[in-house]
């Protein structure tokens, strides 16, 4: 039964139903989740920020967690070691593709080791303090890229000392001893190492908010274009006053 409100009927049509009424709640429905995850993404930002601007946070022999200290300034005391450094290719710096150095440091006290990215130098065979060293950076947990080529977690054995890129499986696989879950982005004050530039996005909402919108404004076309189908005005009789 249609409803009516004087000369207006609402009736609704099943094709128009399916086709803009249906898929109009569903862009509703992608807004809304697009603005729960524009929360989210604020919400890790602010959690972000703090973690950096923390207290840093002293590395030992004991494993940490490392999604719980990732983007935290962390120390280490130990030992750089020379043998296991590797270098990372093709990484950029002011238009030059060169290497990062990431070298291992023994924790003092413990024969856990942590990973150590000095930076980046145009070429291989960078030189490795000797004695004991504090080292302080950010806490980081590289990740693989999109396309990974290889199979295993053994593919570093074959690589040498020049990886494509760096995970602490791959590395925890060629080493006899434990390591630490995080890799520290050495501080650029620090001794010992080369050019750092650690540049770090923090989760932005703005994306999410924009997808939102799309969304919304899809769904308010189709609801405007299906109420304007099922909504008619009935003709006056001939010689009814309009």
């Amino acid at each position: 039964m249609p409803l009516r409100v004087g000369d207006w009927r609402f009736r609704p049509r099943w094709v128009p139903f399916l086709l803009l009424f249906v898929p109009a709640c569903v862009c509703a429905g992608l807004g809304v989740w697009q603005l729960d995850r524009a929360a989210q993404k604020r919400e890790l930002a602010d959690e972000l920020a703090a973690r950096s601007a923390a207290e840093p946070l002293a590395i030992g022999g004991a494993p940490v967690d490392a999604e719980a200290v990732r983007h935290r300034r962390v120390t280490a005391l130990g030992h750089l070691e020379a043998e296991g450094q590797i270098y990372i290719e093709s990484r950029r710096h002011a238009g030059k593709t060169g290497f990062h150095v990431v070298t291992p440091l023994r924790i003092a006290g413990s024969d856990r080791r942590v990973l150590v990215n000095r930076g980046w130098v145009a070429e291989t065979g960078a030189k490795v303090p000797t004695g004991e060293v504090v080292v302080s950076g950010v806490a980081d947990v590289p990740s693989p890229p999109a396309l990974v080529l290889h199979s295993g977690d053994d593919a570093g054995k074959a690589w040498g000392d020049r990886w494509p890129y760096l995970t602490l499986p791959l590395f925890a696989a060629t080493v006899p001893y434990p390591l630490q879950t995080i890799v520290v982005l050495q501080d650029p004050a620090d001794a010992h190492g080369f050019i750092r530039e650690w540049p770090r996005e923090l989760p932005k909402e703005g994306m999410h908010i924009g997808y939102a919108v799309q969304w919304f404004a899809f769904a308010l076309i189709g609801l405007v274009v299906f109420l304007r189908l099922s909504v008619t005005r009935d003709k006056p009789a001939r010689g009814e006053a309009r």
